[in-house]
């Protein structure tokens, strides 16, 4: 049963605890809040009842921040790296003080349960610890001369300007995986989130703007506009901008990718997932079962490492689907704000009708709906967890259908998981669930899963902030938060120094 959010006031008064009231100012442009855009109210997903009311950017607002962040550029690339560091540091420090507005913030607007909204608050404070240590590690390195008296060495440089342009279903913590890197290796960052969630933009920038102005540093380091395509496209489009971040479609991004390389510019693609789990004869079928719920249903499907396809070994196919439409039935749908809820609302009304028609799309397919399967009356975008079966052959599951709807696939072999797997234009995370070292090294193996992210016997979601993040094909191909992504934001010269002062061979010609 579902218990829709109520609007009033006094449900909204948090929020005044982190900067925010009913009308707000989206854009933080050369260290001014200003807005001179169209003037748009943020909904909460529960009930579509307006929040609060947001100027959003005009192209006039953009140009005067880029202007003001390429002289903000010639300031912050100067800052010893450490230095950097330790500004990101208190930026974690600031954000930690209001952990729980921005997750509750997080949750109304957005929609996830409170407690993943807490959680993914603490991502961009794990990335900002994380960031801190990288700022001592920007490591070039010396490379043996084949000449006597030279030496060469690999210097790493700020590129300049980075471009994050991120999505609605993590909206600060894709910032914290490109902003917390791209910061500490000396690069302002230019931020665009995404137009329904701008409240959560405006708190997380206002926070950051305080530690620039303590420090006395320019705040265009930091500039962040609220705003639709138009913004969007303005970053693909600025020469200024060297490398972009782009977080949403696949679609979109290749229009994205399309228009910065147009320019020789670079991008960072997070694109679409369409990921699987496959569990095996000799799996912990209890431990499957359990990750696959909530892989599956938790942020309501709107996760990019979502899991979509759950390929079942034929021997415990019915065992699984058995557990799973036990627990499906015991899913509590509702505000998300609410305790004990695990399945909030979808982010929009669009949302919810595109999950209607793909349930139609799905059954025209050959798809036979298990449980749920349908849109949940009322105000809120809540729709029910949906398990279909389906046959790996239909189109429908070469698709991303951004909502929690989970397609139950039998197969025989190893071979044919593998194969099933990989036969989805996305790249993005899979799963194997199995006690058999020799079926792991395989699945890790270059005949194994061809995603960016490979896991055993853990669910396609929950990465960890120390690894790369990203997918291979249709998902971009592009790497954030840990390993050596930050090499991404910076640019590399080789150098070579001849200290000897010695002149190079010339037979045959006189310099004097």
């Amino acid at each position: 049963m579902i218990r829709e959010m109520g609007s009033s006031s006094k449900e909204y008064e948090f929020l005044s605890e982190i900067g925010l009231s009913s009308h707000n100012l989206g854009n933080y442009v050369g260290g001014k809040w200003l807005g001179n855009g169209p003037l748009v109210s943020t909904l909460n997903p529960a009930n579509n009842q307006p929040i609060a009311q947001v100027v959003e950017a005009s192209l006039e607002d953009y140009e005067q921040g880029l202007k003001a962040c390429e002289e903000a550029a010639k300031v912050w690339m100067q800052v010893p790296a450490p230095k950097r560091g330790d500004i990101v540091r208190q930026i974690g420090d600031a954000l930690r003080s209001k952990l729980d507005f921005l997750g509750r913030l997080l949750s109304l607007e957005m929609g996830k349960i409170l407690a993943e909204g807490i959680g993914e608050v603490q991502e961009v404070i794990d990335m900002c610890d994380f960031a801190v240590g990288l700022s001592r590690q920007l490591n070039g390195s010396v490379i043996p001369s084949e000449r006597p008296n030279h030496m060469m060495l690999e210097m790493w440089n700020p590129l300049g300007i980075v471009g994050v342009i991120t999505a609605f279903n993590f909206p600060c913590a894709v910032l914290g995986w490109n902003a917390c890197i791209a910061l500490v290796c000396g690069n302002c960052v230019v931020w665009k989130g995404a137009p329904t969630t701008p409240l959560i933009t405006i708190a997380m920038t206002k926070l950051v703007a305080e530690v620039l102005e303590k420090n006395h540093l320019p705040g265009a380091i930091f500039t962040a506009m609220c705003g639709g395509a138009e913004i969007g496209e303005a970053i693909a489009k600025d020469t200024r901008i060297p490398l972009v971040s782009f977080t949403g479609s696949s679609k979109v991004g290749l229009t994205v990718q399309q228009t910065v390389s147009a320019r020789s510019g670079k991008t960072l693609l997070e694109l679409s997932g369409n990921n699987a789990i496959i569990v095996m004869d000799d799996a912990d079928i209890q431990l499957a079962a359990r990750s696959v719920l909530f892989a599956a249903v938790g942020t309501a499907g709107q996760r990019c490492t979502t899991c979509r396809r759950l390929l079942l070994h034929e021997s415990v196919y019915d065992k699984v689907l058995e557990q799973l439409l036990t627990s499906y039935k015991q899913v509590k749908i509702g505000d998300p704000l609410e305790k004990g809820t695990l399945l909030g609302p979808l982010h929009t009304p669009e949302s919810k009708k595109n999950f209607e028609k793909g349930i139609e799309v799905i059954k025209s397919q050959g798809g036979k709906v298990l449980t749920g399967g349908k849109a949940v009356e009322g105000e809120g975008n809540f729709v029910e967890p949906t398990i279909i079966e389906i046959s790996s052959d239909a189109a429908v599951v070469k698709e991303e259908l951004f909502a929690p709807v989970l397609y139950a696939l039998k197969f025989k072999t190893f071979e044919e998981a593998v194969a099933i797997n990989n036969s989805v234009p996305q790249g993005l995370s899979s799963s194997i669930f199995t006690r058999s070292p020799e079926n792991i090294f395989k699945w890790i193996g270059p005949m194994g899963s061809d995603c960016g992210i490979v896991n055993v016997n853990i669910p396609t979601n929950g990465a960890e902030i120390g690894g790369a993040f990203g997918g291979e094909k249709a998902t971009g191909g592009g790497r954030e938060a840990g390993s050596d992504s930050w090499k991404q934001y910076m640019r590399r010269s080789t150098c070579t120094i001849n200290y000897g002062n010695e002149l190079p061979l010339a037979q045959g010609i006189n310099f004097g």
